[in-house]
């Protein structure tokens, strides 16, 4: 089933090692079958991978090196990754079951250019920076200069926790700006999917970093998060998950005051103004073809004017089914492949049928395909709900589902796309002008005007329960580092 082979050690203190905790199975979502199972890390190798880190870190064989020199060996992890595109790209389609024709490229192409891009944006970072004292205040009474800078230092250890969607995308945004900044990591994949977290020691051997410096450890269910998050000798966690995990994640940290940088879930707006109703077509089609619909800022709420919303509908449900061909995602015609698990499309299940129960109407899809076996399909689905306290308009399904529902006019879609939790994304269509005035009133951490765009140099972050702090883009190097104030005064 697989052209290469598998990886399935940890990787500790520089050496891999065979797990020695419970059985860790990885099912292959388009047929629902264990392709491999291995020994997952052990509580005590989770700690040994903590006290690796911390060796390395404090004895500053790494965050003590030139910029220039981790930035070196960086570039030579996205090396090893860059020669192993097809290695990571079966993963991408084994684990996570991304269609090969359409998101595998984004799962491992994107990802890979993105960190290079981010070691350029690591590169033209001050380590320091002026504070713009008046110059009343540079002189002391004594008359001695005194000057007072900004220096940008590694947080330490870092917790690094990645989400099943984009495993390979989620581990790199992680490490590779972790450590171009100084610090040490444990990476800790989601157990459903490991393997693309486990090549990252490979990588490391091949790039030469210090033992300590990149340990991978992979557990079944949850053991391995929660010591990371409560260990006194981790400093940060980073996190992609549901906000459910997350809040978890906050309140164990909560005790030795870690710093977080968690990307939660979201329940994101789409409004269409109605100068671009004919953009609406394909509003569904552009969630639910993105991976199944397994993104947290994907626009799963589509507002439409009231007046417009059923032609609108059926518009979205003709564009939908014409795009996407369900079938094996690996091969080359599937547009649209399986949810991750048998949990997730009940989970689609369960919402759609609460959606109904609370007024709304399936338009197309709502159940599990026929003929696909032991998959994890569920239809792609379009809901028709009659307000946005359904169901599925205020929870985050994470699966190919959206709901569509009308509104009287642009306050009334404003308010509605405002009353959430969730502030991770937003997208507002229609004229320039009028279509950032909307988005300005958005209450979310990115509004997309006309089409929006993944770029390393962009920052994403959410507000409310969808996350702390941002990732990607200069933020997303600054917040593995600590902000440390020098005042310097003339001797």
């Amino acid at each position: 089933m697989t052209r290469f082979a598998l990886e399935t050690r940890m990787y500790i203190d520089g050496a891999y090692v065979g797990g020695e905790g419970t059985a860790l199975p990885v099912e292959h979502p388009g047929n629902g079958e264990t392709f491999v199972e291995f020994p997952g890390a052990s509580a005590g190798q989770v700690e040994q991978a903590i006290a690796a880190a911390r060796r390395a870190f404090d004895s500053g064989c790494w965050s003590g090196l030139p910029d220039a020199e981790r930035v070196a060996a960086v570039r030579k992890l996205m090396d090893f990754f860059a020669a192993n595109r097809d290695r990571l790209k079966e993963l991408a389609l084994l684990e996570a079951g991304a269609p090969v024709s359409t998101v595998v490229p984004a799962q491992v192409d994107m990802s890979i250019q993105h960190g290079y891009q981010v070691i350029g944006i690591f590169q033209s970072l001050p380590a320091f920076e002026d504070n713009p004292l008046p110059i009343a205040e540079r002189f002391n009474a004594q008359g001695k200069v005194g000057q007072s800078l900004r220096s940008y230092v590694p947080v330490g250890v870092v917790g690094a926790i990645s989400a099943y969607n984009f495993p390979f995308y989620t581990n790199l945004w992680k490490v590779v700006p972790a450590l171009l900044a100084g610090n040490t990591v444990v990476l800790r994949p989601s157990p459903l999917t490991p393997l693309s977290a486990l090549i990252f020691g490979e990588a490391a051997a091949a790039a030469g970093l210090p033992r300590g410096v990149l340990n991978v450890i992979a557990d079944k269910g949850a053991e391995g998060g929660v010591i990371l998050s409560e260990h006194k000798d981790v400093d940060m966690i980073a996190f992609t998950g549901s906000s459910l995990v997350g809040r978890a994640v906050m309140a164990q940290a909560a005790p030795t005051m870690k710093k977080l940088q968690l990307e939660l879930g979201g329940k994101s707006a789409q409004i269409f103004l109605p100068d671009a109703l004919a953009q609406a077509a394909g509003a569904a089609a552009m969630v639910c073809m993105a991976h199944a619909g397994q993104g947290c800022v994907l626009g799963t709420r589509i507002f439409v004017p009231q007046e417009h919303k059923e032609a609108a509908l059926q518009a979205m449900a003709g564009a939908l089914n014409h795009a996407a061909k369900i079938g094996d995602p690996a091969n080359p015609t599937t547009t649209f492949g399986p949810v991750i698990s048998a949990a997730q499309r009940d989970r689609c299940e369960h919402f759609v049928k609460a959606a109904v129960e609370a007024g709304g109407k399936v338009v197309t899809g709502g159940k599990r395909p026929e003929g696909m076996g032991n998959g994890f399909f569920f239809e792609p689905t379009i809901l028709d709900v009659p307000d946005n306290k359904n169901p599925a308009a205020q929870e985050e399904i994470f699966g190919p589902v959206v709901c569509v529902i009308g509104y009287r006019d642009l306050d009334h879609a404003v308010e509605m796309a405002n009353d959430t939790i969730y502030g991770l994304s937003g997208h507002v269509y229609g004229n320039a002008r009028e279509a950032t005035a909307v988005a300005r009133r958005l209450r979310t951490g990115t509004v997309n005007v006309n089409g929006g765009l993944t770029s390393a140099y962009a920052s994403s972050g959410g507000w409310g329960v969808s996350g702390v702090n941002r990732e990607r883009g200069p933020e997303g190097v600054r917040v593995y580092q600590q902000v440390q104030v020098l005042s310097i005064v003339s001797a």
